[in-house]
């Protein structure tokens, strides 16, 4: 359950730096008041903590992630 709720702020962090990088529209700042607000920061703490802890799931085997049906061969082959 803990890494999808980091997975879900990483995509949200993304989304967030879509918009700076397509846009220049930082909807975090936007919405709490600014870069420097108190709310602002935690939300980028916690999207760059959550970053951190996702690394750990490049080095752990699937099964242990809970992710078991990965190794399902496909049925019928890939055409």
């Amino acid at each position: 359950m803990f890494d999808k709720i980091c997975l879900i702020l990483l995509i949200i962090g993304g989304l967030v730096w879509g918009g700076v990088g397509l846009f220049q529209f930082d909807i975090v700042a936007w919405l709490f008041g600014g870069q420097d607000a108190l709310l602002s920061r935690i939300v980028y703490t916690l999207v760059a903590l959550a970053g951190v802890w996702c690394i750990s799931l490049l080095f752990r085997d699937s099964t242990e992630a809970g992710d078991s049906d990965m190794h399902t061969p496909m049925v019928g082959g890939a055409d």
